[in-house]
């Protein structure tokens, strides 16, 4: 998943960023709500982790700007005012979730993950497809019942592939859903982790590339 953290206090952002990236989201970290909303006009994020009081503009200006914006974003908004007006609030105003500070990161994390799965279509919870079975519950594949050891970058472009049910998947969606903003999309990092993809599942050749379009497995 694409995920934005939004929060002023940087030695939490960069935690916060450095455990969700151990999740294999791809996350971009600004430090308060004008950045925020910069990054949001110009990328797809399935969830944006929003600290609400941060400055220049406020958390709920934000929210505000997502939930009008329709993009899709759920909202995670972190907070360190825990009553319940407050979280009340933070709901009416348009969030999905709300975590008070401070929190464990395993609950942030868990609560990511919920929150992606309803910004997109429904999945089932284990992904098969041309004899591939992918776990993301136990981060663990198997082709033909081999198990088959993937890195986290690996094994997200395979769950993206799978997701897409056949169709086909641009490079742009994979750098977009895989990698952070600050991937060079001219470094040929996806046609490597495709290579190293398909050295990995092994034969049959299961990864196909459709030629100015992208990477399916029919």
């Amino acid at each position: 998943m694409r995920v934005l953290v939004v929060e002023d206090e940087p030695r939490l952002a960069g935690a916060i960023g450095e455990w969700l990236r151990n999740d294999t989201h791809a996350v971009d970290v600004v430090h308060d709500g004008a950045a925020a909303l910069e990054r949001i006009g110009v990328n797809d994020y399935d969830v944006v982790v929003l600290d609400r009081d941060i400055p220049l503009v406020h958390g709920d200006d934000v929210c505000r700007e997502l939930v009008e914006d329709v993009s899709g974003a759920r909202v995670l908004m972190l907070t360190a005012a825990a009553e319940v007006v407050d979280r009340v609030t933070g709901l009416r105003l348009g969030a999905d979730d709300y975590l008070t500070k401070p929190f464990a990161f395993a609950e942030l994390s868990a609560r990511v993950h919920a929150l992606g799965r309803r910004s997109r279509p429904a999945a089932p919870p284990v992904l098969r497809r041309a004899g591939i079975i992918l776990d993301p519950g136990r981060h663990e594949v198997f082709r033909e019942g081999r198990l088959v050891p993937l890195s986290k970058k690996e094994f997200a472009v395979l769950t993206e592939l799978l997701r897409a049910d056949g169709a086909a998947v641009s490079a742009e969606h994979l750098l977009e859903k895989v990698w952070d903003e600050f991937a060079d999309p001219f470094t040929g990092a996806v046609r490597l982790a495709i290579l190293k993809l398909r050295r990995k599942l092994g034969n049959p050749p299961v990864v196909e590339t459709i030629a100015g379009v992208g990477y399916r497995i029919p």
